[in-house]
């Protein structure tokens, strides 16, 4: 039998990933960890990786598209907008998870000081 919502305990937020995607409705995933190496945590990290893959191509090719010698049309400059957008929201995200994931340092003894 599953407890009630509301007299469930709230998940220790450590314990909880940010996945780099989202639901249907844009809403962010998280994944339930202990921490250990997961599926689902493993197709996160290749996700991540591609997605930083993908940030770092958009970045070499937009870089000559903003030179003061370039010559773009308005629809190319906003797609080279749109690409740098759509991939600095990524590794934002990205950021955040692994921000996350780091622990807490640990207090200095009375003796460290």
């Amino acid at each position: 039998m599953t407890q009630p919502e509301s007299t469930r305990p709230e998940p220790d937020s450590r314990l909880l990933r940010l996945l780099p995607w989202s639901d249907d409705d844009g809403k962010t995933a998280l994944l339930s960890t202990d921490g250990t190496e997961t599926y689902l945590s493993r197709l996160a990290d290749r996700v991540e990786e591609q997605q930083m893959e993908t940030a770092a191509i958009v970045l070499k090719l937009t870089k000559p598209m903003v030179e003061d010698s370039a010559k773009l049309t308005a629809p190319e400059f906003r797609w080279a907008a749109r690409r740098l957008i759509e991939s600095l929201s990524e590794i934002m995200l990205i950021a955040e998870s692994r921000g996350q994931r780091i622990p807490p340092y640990a207090e200095p003894d009375d003796a460290d000081k």
